[in-house]
C-alpha cells in the first residue's frame, strides 16, 4: 500500500432505500479508513436525475448513523473537497469532457435514438444480437470522428444534441491489479465506447465517478463486485487524463439464503427478513421493513454484516466496532459470493442482547412499551429474561406472567401432566411459602427440596405444576427467581387463581 494519506469513500445514488450490500460496502469503507488512521467520506452520485427518488438521501444519512459508522465528510457534515453531491458540481465536469476531445480520447457522437435502435435492429437481422458502439461501428456513425470538421461545428453551434463518447483503442490490454481478486486483465476489443456526457449537460456515472476520486484525493477504492465490468474504463480514464489510479478492492455480492442469486432489495419481506437497516416508505404507501425496526440492535447488524465476505481468520465471531477496525484486512475478503443466513442474523442478535446490561434492555423495552414497574423492578425482568430473548420485545411477550397475572394457560401441557394427586401437592406446597418469613429465591429453593424430601416426591412431580399455576406456561426461567421476583402475597394468589383454572380447565376437557 502507498504511503499516501488514506482516504476512501461510500458513493450511493439516492434512488431509493439503502440495501444492506450497500451497508456492507459502507462498513468495510469505514473499517478500512479506521484502520490505517485514514478519512471516510459520502459522495451522493445522482447524475442519473430520471431516477432519483425524494428522500433517499436523507434516508441513507439516517440509516448510516444507526449503523454508527458515520463519515466525517459528505453532505450536511462538511469537509474540504465539497460539495458531495454530484449535481452541486456539475459545472465542473464538462471541461474534463472536453479535456479528453481535444486529446483525441473521446468525441462528440450526434447520433439520435432512433439511429441507436436501428443499428440494433439491423445488427440483430445479421446474427449480432449484442451489438455496441465500440471502435469498429462507430465508423459508421454520425459523429466528430466520421462527420466534416465544418458539419460538426455547425451541429454544436446550432446546439443540437450530443453526448461525449470514450474513444477506446483496438485490441489494448487493459492490466490492474485488484486488492481481493489479483489481477485482472480486459482487451479492450470486449469495452464499448461508454457516453461519457449526456446531452442534458450531465456526466455520465463513470466520468463524474473518476473525476471526484481524483480531486476528492480517493486513495482506494472499495465497491461492489457490480462495478467490476466498469472497472477497465475507468483505468482508462485515470490514464487518459494523466492521473495516478487510486488502488481497487471489488466486493463479493450477496447472496440470497439459498445461494440462488444475488440478495435484491425485492427479496426482504417477500423471504421474511428485512434487507434494508431501517423502514422505508415508497411515495405509494407500500412499506418496506427494516432490522432496527425488527428489533435488531446497530451492533448486531454491523457485526453479521462484517462476516458476509470477511473472515478475521479466527474463531471468534462476536466483535464490537473497535474490535472489527483492528481485525479488518481487505486480504482476507473472499472473491466467492456471501450467503446470507438469517438465523446466523438472529444469532447475533440475540449474543449482543445477552450482553447488554439490564439497565440498557428496560431502557429499550420502556421505548417500546409503557410498563408499570419501577426500574430495579424492571431490570430483575430483564436479568430473568434475557437468555431466553432474542429481540428486547421477546421479553415483553415471552414474560408476559412477569408484568400481569396470566389470563391464558397452557391446557395441552396441564392435561397431559397434571395427576389427580397434583392439586393437593399444591395446596402443601402452598402452605410452606406462606409459612416463609424471608422470601428469597435462595430459601424458597432450600424450603423446595426439604418440602420435596419430606413428602418424598420428585421435582416434576411439584414445580412443573407450581410454573404453570404461577406463569400459565411450561418453561421459563428458573422458578425460585420468579417467585422472590413476585413476592409472598403475589405468588400465593396466584396458587390460588391457578389452581381454579386448571380444575375448569380438566373439567371442560
Amino acid at each position: 500500500m502507498s504511503s499516501a494519506p488514506v482516504r476512501v469513500r461510500f458513493a450511493p445514488s439516492p434512488t431509493g432505500p439503502l440495501h444492506m450490500g450497500g451497508v456492507r460496502t459502507a462498513l468495510y469503507n469505514y473499517l478500512f479508513a479506521k484502520k490505517h488512521k485514514g478519512t471516510f467520506l459520502i459522495r451522493i452520485e445522482d447524475t442519473d436525475q430520471t431516477r432519483f427518488v425524494p428522500g433517499a438521501q436523507q434516508y441513507i444519512m439516517d440509516a448510516l448513523q444507526w449503523c454508527g459508522i458515520m463519515p466525517t465528510e459528505g453532505p450536511g457534515i462538511g469537509g474540504e473537497f465539497g460539495p458531495y453531491v454530484q449535481s452541486e458540481r456539475k459545472e465542473m465536469y464538462k471541461p474534463f469532457a472536453e479535456l479528453l476531445i481535444n486529446e483525441d480520447k473521446a468525441y462528440y457522437a450526434f447520433d439520435t435514438a432512433k439511429d441507436l435502435d436501428r443499428m440494433r435492429e439491423q445488427a440483430k437481422t445479421m446474427g449480432m444480437p449484442n451489438w455496441q458502439y465500440n471502435s469498429v461501428t462507430r465508423n459508421s456513425m454520425r459523429n466528430s470522428l466520421t462527420l466534416p470538421q465544418s458539419e460538426v461545428s455547425q451541429l454544436l453551434q446550432s446546439g443540437a444534441p450530443y453526448v461525449i463518447r470514450m474513444k477506446m483503442p483496438r485490441n489494448h490490454d487493459v492490466r490492474f491489479h485488484d486488492i481481493i481478486r489479483g489481477w485482472v486483465v480486459v482487451n479492450t476489443n470486449n469495452l464499448d465506447d461508454k457516453v461519457l456526457f449526456k446531452s442534458d449537460g450531465m456526466p455520465t456515472y463513470h466520468l463524474a465517478n473518476i473525476v471526484d476520486d481524483h480531486t476528492m484525493q480517493i486513495s482506494h477504492v472499495i465497491r461492489g463486485e457490480e462495478w467490476l465490468p466498469s472497472a477497465p474504463l475507468h483505468i482508462m480514464l485515470y490514464e487518459a487524463f494523466g492521473w495516478p489510479c487510486p488502488e481497487f478492492a471489488h466486493l463479493p455480492l450477496l447472496l440470497r439464503p439459498d445461494g440462488n442469486g444475488k440478495l435484491s432489495k425485492r427479496d426482504g419481506d417477500r423471504l421474511g427478513f428485512p434487507v434494508f437497516p431501517t423502514n422505508w416508505t415508497t411515495a405509494e404507501g407500500e412499506l418496506y421493513s427494516g432490522y432496527r425496526e425488527n428489533g435488531y440492535l446497530p451492533g448486531a447488524f454491523i457485526n453479521m454484516l462484517a462476516f458476509l465476505g470477511w473472515n478475521p481468520g479466527t474463531e471468534q465471531e462476536i466483535f464490537s466496532i473497535e474490535e472489527l477496525v483492528e481485525a479488518f484486512s481487505l486480504e482476507r475478503v473472499s472473491k466467492a459470493g456471501a450467503k446470507f443466513d438469517p438465523n446466523k442474523t438472529k444469532w447475533f442478535q440475540q449474543s449482543y442482547l445477552r450482553a447488554q446490561s439490564n439497565k440498557e434492555i428496560a431502557n429499550q423495552l420502556r421505548q417500546i412499551e409503557n410498563i408499570a414497574l419501577s426500574d430495579q423492578e424492571l431490570h430483575t425482568v430483564c436479568n430473568l429474561m434475557k437468555e431466553r430473548a432474542t429481540f428486547a420485545k421477546d421479553i415483553l411477550v415471552e414474560g408476559a406472567y412477569l408484568f400481569d397475572r396470566p389470563s391464558m394457560y397452557d391446557s395441552e401441557t396441564i392435561l397431559k401432566k397434571w395427576k389427580t394427586e397434583t392439586s393437593s401437592h399444591m395446596m402443601e406446597w402452598k402452605s410452606v411459602l406462606d409459612s416463609l418469613s424471608d422470601f428469597s429465591a435462595q430459601t424458597i429453593e432450600h424450603a423446595f427440596k426439604s418440602f420435596l424430601e419430606s413428602k418424598g416426591l420428585a421435582i416434576g412431580a411439584v414445580l412443573l405444576p407450581y410454573r404453570l399455576v404461577l406463569t400459565g406456561v411450561g418453561a421459563g426461567p428458573g422458578m425460585f427467581d420468579i417467585s422472590a421476583f413476585l413476592g409472598k402475597q403475589e405468588v400465593l394468589e396466584r396458587i390460588e387463581a391457578g389452581l381454579k383454572k386448571v380444575e375448569q380447565i380438566i373439567n371442560e376437557a
